[in-house]
Order: structure tokens, then sequence, then C-alpha cells
């Protein structure tokens, strides 16, 4: 039995999550998926005091597998904030991914057609950093104070992650952060990438300042496949930016990981890497891509303990999805007409077909 904790969200997240549980059905896969729904509602936070993202956490960090809707994060002091941050501090997640790749029939900005993996830390850096003021509010001598840290485990797992990932993808290592201007603190990832490049002499190593990445993106770097390390708040930054050039930022998946000490995964969670979109809720015109995409990323990590099966599921779900967008069925946000239930639909009809034809050809 494969075991998914599914975390429901608020809003529109709900309902593309709702869309992308069509293609866990285990009927329609042919797995034996158990699926362990916990409610991350805003409402449900604020009434539980966060004891049940803690208890998702945990049944995470059991089962290996999470697939998360889309949360709202609200912004009053005291209140409960972000799901993700506990989530993340929780299952000791370290990576996370966001991979921007080349839609069927979508044509990306600056030419850009190979896919470019975002590969951030999941911890430490600006998020969860401690803040002050000090002098007189409003005064203009009123001084502003953030205390930032990183720690060399996490930099040493974006670094291994990404020459790993590199190798798979065929793709270089391409950026780094500003460790000319800050050589102790940010200097520490560009370390740790100088040294897995050391036990990855195979994988091409570029490494290249974040104000000079965000430039070679749009000028010429991307005439290869290419993987980017990057803090934390570089990488937000870097895959809101990535995905996009291939069409929509809810054209990709977001990946969180966890690792053992090889540095193999324990805990895979999938998400979509776009927000609640309260203005689409209800309409049945919020692009369910990125979350059916999250479906078959955690079913390609579940491959890991559970076999060719979840691989062959997971191959189904990107391709349907894949050949669904190349075929002309898309929501406006890729210049289509369709509506969510309707892409969803033929994702599922497409899977179906897709299985059934590899199970008579006998692979």
């Amino acid at each position: 039995m494969i075991r998914i904790v599914v975390m429901e969200g608020d809003e529109t997240g709900q309902e593309l999550l709702e869309q992308s549980l069509c293609v866990l059905d285990p009927s329609l896969l042919g797995l034996e998926l158990e699926l362990e729904r916990v409610d991350l509602s805003l409402e449900n936070r604020r009434r539980t005091a966060n004891e049940v993202v803690q208890e998702a956490a945990e049944a995470m960090r059991a089962s290996g597998l999470g697939l998360k809707a889309a949360t709202i994060t609200p912004e009053g002091a005291g209140d409960v904030g972000s799901p993700n941050r506990i989530l993340r501090e929780r299952v000791d997640g370290k990576v996370i991914v966001r991979t921007g790749r080349r839609l069927p029939g979508v044509a990306p900005i600056a030419g850009v057609h190979h896919p470019i993996s975002v590969v951030r830390m999941a911890v430490d850096d600006a998020y969860g950093a401690a803040e002050t003021r000090e002098g007189d509010p409003g005064a203009a001598d009123e001084i502003a104070l953030r205390t930032e840290r990183i720690t060399r485990s996490t930099c040493r797992s974006v670094a291994e992650y990404a020459f790993r990932a590199a190798l798979t993808m065929g793709a270089r290592v391409y950026g780094g952060p500003k460790w000319t201007v800050s050589p102790v603190y940010e200097g520490m990832l560009k370390e740790e990438l100088d040294a897995a490049s050391a036990r990855h002499p195979e994988v091409a190593y570029q490494p290249v300042l974040i104000d000079a990445t965000y430039a070679g993106l749009l000028s010429g770097a991307t005439d290869a496949p290419l993987v980017i390390p990057a803090l934390n708040r570089d990488g937000d930054c870097l895959s809101d930016l990535v995905l996009p050039m291939f069409g929509s930022i809810a054209g990709a998946e977001s990946v969180l990981l966890a690792f053992d000490e090889r540095y193999d995964t324990t805990v895979a969670m999938a998400e979509a890497p776009h927000g609640t979109a309260p203005a689409l809720q209800g309409k049945d015109l919020a692009n369910p891509l990125a979350m059916i995409l999250a479906c078959g990323a955690l079913l390609r990590h579940a491959a890991e303990r559970h076999g060719s099966a979840c691989e062959r599921a997971s191959r189904a779900i990107y391709e349907g999805a894949l050949e669904a967008v190349g075929g002309g069925i898309r929501t406006p946000d890729l210049g289509g007409h369709a509506g969510t239930t309707e892409f969803t639909t033929a994702v599922v009809q497409r899977i179906a077909t897709k299985l059934e034809v590899w199970s008579s050809l006998g692979a």
C-alpha cells in the first residue's frame, strides 16, 4: 500500500487539489493508493493553533509522501503564519525543486527550449530571520535589522542535489549566490558547490553571480538544460521568473525534499508553486496543470520505494498532461479556452489510454 498524505488548502488551491486527485484514482492507475487527508485550511489552522500542521508533518515523515494544496498565509502578526515553513522544518526538508519545461504548442519567452531546474534551499536564509527596528518609529534615522542564517548542511544538500539532478538531466550546473559581496555568508553555498563539482567532475559547472544569472537567462545561457542552485529567497524569486518563461507559473510542479545521510530521499512533498488565486475561485478557469504534475512527481519519488508500477503511472501522468496541452486543450493563462474540469478530464482520458496501450504491448 502506498500512503500519500493529502493536505487540503484554501480557495482555488482546494479546488485544484480536488481536480488533481482525479489522476490519483487507484482504479485509473492500477496502484494500491491510500490517501490520508488532512485539513490545512486557514480556518482549521487557526482553530487548532497550527497543531494540525504538526500532525501533517508527522504523517509525512511516516509515509514519505505528501501532496499539498495552496494555502493562505495571513499577514497579521501573531496569526498562524505559513504552514509551509512549519512543514519544511518538521520534515527536515532541505531542498525545493521547481523545473520549467517547454509546454507543447506554447511559445516560450526569450527562445528558451531546454528545461531549467531551480534547486533552492527549503529553510534558512531570509525566511524566519529575526527582525527588529531601532530608533523612533518614522524618524529618518530609524533602523531596520534582520539576522539571517544558513547552515552548512543545507548548503551541502542544495549543492549535492543540484549536481545529481544535472547528471540525470544532462544539464550543467549554472549560477550561484553573490559570493563576491558576501564571502562569509553566501560564500558558504559557493564553497559547497565547488566541493560538489570536485565530487562530480562529469557534470559541467559554470558558477555565475546571482545578478548575472538573471541576465544570462535572457541572453544566451539557456542553450542547454540548466540546474540553478540558490539560496532560499534567491531561488524563490528565480523560480517565479523561470516558470513563466515557459508560459505560466501554473505550468510546473514544486517538490520539497528531505534526505538521509546518503542524500537518498526520505520525504517528498509536491505542490503547485502558485497561490490560492481567490479571483478565480468558483469560476472553473484556474489551470490545474501544476497540481496534476505534482501528482506525477510524487509517484516518481514513490517509485524509489514501491517499484516500476509507480514510475509507469508517473510517466503516464506527465505525458497525458503535456499531450493535452499540446493538443490545444489549454486554460486561459496558456492562451486557451478550456475550463479547469475540461482540462482534467482530457488528462484522465489520455492517462487511461496510455496505460491500456502499454499493458497491451507488455510494457
